[in-house]
Parts: structure tokens; C-alpha cells; sequence
């Protein structure tokens, strides 16, 4: 599914790979389509299955970490929003009935090893996102403990990282610290579970919005192939970039092309797209012990 059409519920947005539709006043369906960006540029080429796989790790996550932070989950079936049958395949299996919420306008990334622009920018300066690391790592190297590099959010274009510093000029400073302190939490526990899988997590981002009394809560998505690069354990080497179960296998491919990174981008093989949703699923089946229902 390249693009949702609903018409049981007014559509109030359009991400890079997700639709909205308002539910109520209060609540949202957000849809996962099979978009996939790389580089912040939506593809043409849809990955078959990505967003049902997406949906699927995102809810296996939002229970498993709930303990940590509270989420937006309802917990209301999407299909109970919609009336024809033929909408109801479309939400099934790749939607969500989440609570409405402010999203703060700045993404939490944790990264947990020396990979892709945090790589570039120790090369550059020795330190990532402006936070000092030891001299003489390698690429993909573990770090000696998790960073966290705050991003700004961007509708278009790339998303840009900032300091700590200004994100706290941002959102507050005890937001932000909360923030930062929640997502490495996060980061751990799920890294140590995905470990004992076989998976290791190298970095990842979560979003967070706030509630009606300005209460904490995580939204979008978290810990999926989209937002997290996941490698095979068994295949990781320090120095290399090393194969991933997330959609580096197309940025990899896209950066063996001659290609500005802008609109419109290249279109993709059969076998890369093929090769793509196979490890999109392959990393939900070694994370959850199920594959697609």
C-alpha cells in the first residue's frame, strides 16, 4: 500500500510514511503505508508488507517498555473506525488508534555505537553532535556508554542535529533532561533484550509528545526498522559497516548512485526492494518470536 484512502474519517496529515485520520476529538489512526524514505526523500518504490511489520514492532515495543514511559496507545481495534470492508483491509494489520497529543518538535536519538553521520562527524572532529568521544575509535565501534544527540524535526527536507544545549533552549531544560534520561533508558533495555536475540541495536530515535496536564508521553513509533538501525550480531565487525535487518541496505545501494539526495529519487530493483522486505520481516521474527499474523 503505497497510499490509504479512507472515507470514514477526515484525513489531517500525510507523513513520509504515515497517514492521519481524526478520530473523535481526541484521538487519531495513524496508517503505516509501505513508503520508505532514505535521506528524508520518499521513495517511489513501495516495500511490500514494511508498514504491517512496522506496526507489528512498534506495538511489541510500546508494551514491552510501558513500565519506562507511558505511550499513546488506545488500545481501540482500528477497524471498529472505519465502515466498508474494503477499509477495513486497509487499516488491518498496519494502524493504530493512538491518543491526540503535542509533539515536541525535537526527536531523541541515542546512539549506542559509531555509525553513519555520528562516524562522519568523529572522523571530522572527534567528537559526535558535539559531545567529545575517546580518540582512535573505529567505525562502528561500540561506544563506552550510549550518547544521546537530539534532532530537530523537519516536514521537509533533512532533519538537523543540535546540541543538548539547544534543546534545552527548545523545550526546557527539565523537559529536556527527563527526555534525554527516558530515551537511553529505552535505548538499554531494549538493546540488552535485542542482544539476547541476536540483534544489535546501533542507534535509534523516539518521539515524545505531552498530554493535556503536560505529562511525558511516547508517541509515533519506537525501536522499528524504520526509526533503529538493527545489525545480525553474528555478522558485526568493528571497522565495517555491517549488514542491517532496516533500510541502511537502501541508503547502501542509493549511495553507489550518482544521486544529489533531492527530489525525485532514483527508482529501486526488484531484487533490492525484494531483498528489503525480506529483512524487514526477518527482524520482526528474531525481536518477537512471530512473524506477520
Amino acid at each position: 500500500m503505497y497510499e490509504s484512502n479512507l472515507k470514514s474519517l477526515p484525513r489531517i496529515g500525510r507523513g513520509k510514511v504515515r497517514d492521519l485520520y481524526a478520530v473523535d476529538g481526541d484521538k487519531m489512526l495513524i496508517l503505516v503505508s509501505d513508503r520508505l524514505s532514505a535521506f528524508d526523500v520518499v521513495l517511489s518504490d513501495p516495500i511490500p508488507d514494511k508498514g504491517r511489520v512496522l506496526t507489528e514492532m512498534a506495538n511489541f515495543w510500546f508494551t514491552k517498555l510501558a513500565h519506562i514511559v507511558p505511550n499513546h496507545l488506545t488500545g481501540i481495534d482500528p477497524e471498529r473506525m472505519v465502515r466498508s470492508d474494503e477499509e477495513k483491509s486497509q487499516v488491518r494489520g498496519r494502524s493504530m488508534v493512538v491518543k491526540k497529543l503535542e509533539p515536541l518538535p525535537v526527536e531523541a536519538v541515542v546512539r549506542g555505537y559509531l555509525i553513519g553521520s555520528g562516524w562522519k562527524d568523529y572522523q571530522k572532529t572527534g567528537a559526535v553532535c558535539g559531545i567529545r568521544l575517546p580518540a582512535g575509535l573505529k567505525q562502528a565501534e561500540k561506544l563506552p556508554e550510549p550518547i544521546f544527540t537530539p534532532a530537530t524535526k523537519a516536514a521537509e527536507g533533512h532533519d538537523e542535529n543540535i546540541s543538548f544545549e539547544r534543546m534545552c533552549e527548545v523545550v526546557g531544560r527539565p523537559l529536556a533532561e527527563k527526555i534525554r534520561d527516558i530515551s537511553i533508558r529505552l535505548y538499554k533495555e531494549a538493546a540488552d533484550y535485542a542482544a539476547a536475540r541476536g540483534i544489535i541495536i546501533a542507534d535509534t530515535k523516539f518521539e515524545f509528545g505531552t498530554d493535556a496536564k503536560g505529562d511525558l508521553v511516547l508517541i509515533d513509533e519506537v525501536l522499528t526498522a524504520d526509526s533503529s538501525r538493527f545489525w545480525p550480531a553474528d555478522q558485526y565487525r568493528v571497522g565495517i559497516s555491517p549488514p542491517s535487518f532496516d533500510k541502511q541496505y537502501v541508503r547502501d545501494f542509493l549511495e553507489t548512485l550518482d544521486w544529489n539526495k533531492a527530489p525525485p529519487a532514483p527508482k529501486l530493483p526488484q531484487d533490492v526492494i525484494a531483498r528489503t522486505s525480506a529483512k524487514y520481516r526477518e527482524a520482526l521474527e528474531r525481536l518477537t518470536g512471530r512473524g506477520l499474523s
